[in-house]
């Protein structure tokens, strides 16, 4: 009996062990993730599902306030992946412990570098979130800059991580990041992505129920990009089949809702935020998406907001694309339209090179500046 009770406790303990060192025996297939804007209302919840992923193993948090709460609070969570906070807590910001306001930019610098260093993929919600009655040029003007920031922090520290985009106006935030990559001699199109997974999401939910299937085996590929016009649902490429559940007015209805999704979640919270949780859940999938890839896993497609030539007007547009370990391996295309489709195509063209151009003429304007 005693020998046995013996071997039970090791075998305990064994068990144990594996598990408490599990980040150490896992990390040649795991992977680190930096969320930038980590404190924030998408980046908080989106941390939480990258800590809870077996395939991180090491989240890394960064906000200009904040961050070291958030990382402290995840760390608290029995999984194997390890956390640290980068960026002023509160106490530094406005505390007893509060730095100055000259020394803050070199402090926060120093922060970033140390959250981005070794990063294999680097998420960034950051930026301001959109209220009622914002315009388009509004978040523009505010996050155009903090993007190309961002694109400096990423050359310098890890020039070869995987980048998922989420500030919006992600139609021209994912050029002008680019843009700023190019400058610093480091850019891979086959690299940087714009996040456009929430509109897939919302598809799923809203032809589901319009449709009445099952949610969890519907696929629906979203091209084009991702503000209004720009969304493109192909419901005629749904798998499996939903057209024949659907009349023409609600293909219409339900294309028209899933282009303001966005719009719905702001004015329900009235003015109390926009779309947090759905956005950290498409963000986590896609950011979970790209670490598979980079472990190897076959298979991998998702649709993402990606340099392309697709469509000869816009050198930017989402479409399916398979990733392998170093990127993007193959751009799916559009696949066959129906005349509805086609006709909502020449919209989101419309809607989307103007922001391109937009974007990359905002870097361009940057360095006229500097040199002036």
């Amino acid at each position: 009996m005693a020998a046995l009770a013996s071997r039970t406790l090791l075998s305990k303990a064994a068990q144990q062990g594996v598990r408490s060192a599990g980040f150490h025996s896992t990390a040649a297939a795991a992977r680190k993730v930096c969320v930038v804007g980590g404190g924030g209302g998408i980046g908080q919840p989106l941390s939480l599902l990258l800590k809870m992923d077996p395939n991180v193993s090491h989240v890394s948090v960064f906000d200009m306030v904040g961050a070291p709460g958030v990382a402290a609070d995840l760390g608290h969570i029995d999984t194997p992946a390890t956390a640290s906070g980068h960026g002023m807590s509160l106490k530094q910001f406005t505390g007893d412990e509060a730095i100055p306001k000259e020394e803050q930019s070199a402090f926060q610098a120093k922060e970033f570098d140390a959250a981005l260093q070794g990063c294999d993929v680097v998420v960034i919600p950051a930026g301001v979130p959109r209220k009622p009655g914002m315009t388009r040029q509004d978040l523009f003007e505010v996050n155009a800059t903090l993007n190309a920031n961002f694109a400096d922090a990423v050359a310098k520290n890890c020039p070869d991580a995987m980048v998922a985009i989420i500030s919006n106006p992600v139609n021209s935030t994912v050029p002008i990041f680019a843009e700023q990559m190019k400058k610093n001699g480091c850019y891979d199109p086959k690299k940087i992505f714009g996040v456009t997974t929430l509109d897939i999401v919302r598809a799923h939910t809203f032809v589901a129920e319009a449709a009445g299937v099952d949610v969890t085996s519907l696929k629906i590929p979203v091209v084009g990009g991702h503000a209004g016009a720009s969304i493109l649902p192909l419901l005629s490429q749904a798998t499996p089949s939903v057209k024949d559940k659907l009349t023409d007015e609600q293909v219409e209805a339900l294309t028209v809702r899933i282009q303001n999704g966005g719009t719905e979640v702001v004015m329900a919270k009235a003015g109390a935020g926009s779309a947090t949780l759905s956005m950290a859940k498409a963000g986590a999938q896609f950011a979970i998406s790209l670490i598979k890839a980079q472990n190897g896993e076959k298979g991998i497609v998702e649709c993402a907001y990606v340099e392309s030539d697709v469509v000869p007007e816009c050198q930017w547009f989402a479409t399916q694309v398979e990733i392998g370990p170093n990127g993007i391996e193959k751009n799916l295309g559009l696949g066959e339209l129906d005349t509805f489709e086609k006709q909502k195509l020449s919209e989101a063209i419309t809607e989307l090179v103007p922001s391109i151009t937009e974007g990359v003429e905002f870097v361009a304007n940057m360095a006229e500046k500097k040199v002036a």
